[in-house]
C-alpha cells in the first residue's frame, strides 16, 4: 500500500523502482498483500458495519461467510481482469510496432491499478457511493500511467501517447465492469447472485 502511494506522489521514482522488480517480487509482495489487505478491510467493513441496500431494507450486515465468499470473489475477478488487460496491451504495443513481453505489460497493469485498490478501502463506509473510489481510483490511475507506459513498455516517442491513452481506456472500461457488477451484489440489485451466494456459504458451512 506504501508503493501505491508513492506512485501517487513521486511517480517517476516509483515507476523506475517498480520497473526493475521481477514478476515474482511484483505478483507475491506486492500485488497479492494488497489485494489481501483490501479484501480484509472490506470484508471487515460488511459484517460491522453493513452496505446501504434500500429505503425498504436499510443497512444490510452481511454474514462472515457472504463477506468472505464476496471478498474471495472480487480477488478472483480482479486477477483476471489483470490478465486479460495485460494481454491486451501487449497486443495494444505490437500495434504501435513494440516488441514487449507479456511481463512488461503485467508490470503496468499490476502498478498501474493501484489507486483503485487503494480508493477501495473507502468501500468500508456504508453510505458511500460506491462509484465515487473507483472514479477517484480510476483517475489517480490515469495519472501514474502517464510515467508509467513510457517507462516500461517504451514506446517510441511518437507512439507513447496513443499506446498510454489506448491502455487508460482499456483499463477504465474492464474496472469499470467489475465495478458495475460488484455494486449490484453488495447493494442486492443481483438478487440470483446474492442468492448463489448465500446458499454456496451455507453449503460451505461458512454462515453462523
Amino acid at each position: 500500500m506504501i508503493k501505491a502511494l508513492l506512485l501517487i506522489l513521486t511517480p517517476l521514482t516509483a515507476w523506475d523502482s517498480a520497473a526493475q522488480r521481477s514478476l515474482r517480487f511484483t505478483v507475491l509482495l506486492y500485488l497479492l498483500p494488497m489485494m489481501l489487505i483490501v479484501g480484509a478491510v472490506e470484508g471487515y467493513g460488511l459484517v460491522e458495519w453493513g452496505r446501504w441496500q434500500s429505503e425498504m431494507i436499510g443497512i444490510k450486515k452481511f454474514a462472515s461467510g457472504e463477506a468472505i465468499l464476496s471478498e474471495a470473489g472480487q480477488m478472483l475477478f480482479m486477477t483476471l481482469i489483470i490478465l486479460i488487460s495485460a494481454y491486451f496491451i501487449r497486443a495494444l504495443g505490437e500495434t504501435f510496432h513494440l516488441r514487449n513481453t507479456y511481463t512488461q505489460a503485467l508490470t503496468v497493469v499490476i502498478y498501474g491499478l493501484s489507486p483503485v485498490f487503494l480508493l477501495r478501502l473507502f468501500d468500508v463506509i456504508p453510505n458511500m457511493t460506491l462509484w465515487v473510489p473507483w472514479l477517484i481510483g480510476i483517475m489517480l490511475s490515469a495519472k501514474i500511467l502517464y510515467y508509467g507506459v513510457p517507462r516500461v513498455m517504451q514506446p517510441d516517442p511518437p507512439h507513447a501517447l496513443g499506446l498510454y491513452f489506448m491502455s487508460v481506456l482499456l483499463l477504465a472500461m474492464v474496472t469499470a465492469a467489475e465495478r458495475y457488477i460488484s455494486i449490484g451484489y453488495l447493494t442486492g440489485k443481483f438478487i440470483p447472485l446474492s442468492e448463489a451466494v448465500s446458499h454456496i456459504a451455507v453449503k460451505l458451512h461458512l454462515m453462523k
